[in-house]
């Protein structure tokens, strides 16, 4: 079953890519060439460049921040209420058609 992953970059570009249950937001986007997400730390929550603002109608639906992912997130300078770290999502089926923002800065 594959998901569909809406990411829209700081410029407002659209990319729409297809997802595996399990993956990461991060690896999905890198995997897809998404620009906007390095992902330098491998998704390991330790670096905070695949920082991305999850839409509102989608944040009751992922996971909670843990303290680690919330100390990273708050150090970047396009920090918002829906601010997560890609590599701290994993797909699921219940996240088919989610829309994400890439930040125009990362870490």
């Amino acid at each position: 079953l594959m998901i569909t992953v809406n990411y829209i970059d700081h410029t407002g570009v659209h990319y729409k890519v297809e997802a595996s249950e399990g993956e990461t937001l991060m690896s999905t986007a890198t995997n897809n060439l998404v620009p906007g997400i390095d992902g330098d730390c491998g998704g390991s929550c330790a670096c905070g460049t695949c920082h991305i603002i999850v839409d509102k109608i989608w944040a009751n639906r992922i996971n909670d921040r843990n303290s680690e992912e919330i100390s990273l997130l708050q150090m970047t300078p396009d920090y918002e209420e829906n601010s997560r770290l890609a590599c701290q999502i994993i797909v699921t089926k219940d996240l088919n058609g989610i829309v994400v923002s890439i930040p125009e800065h990362q870490m």
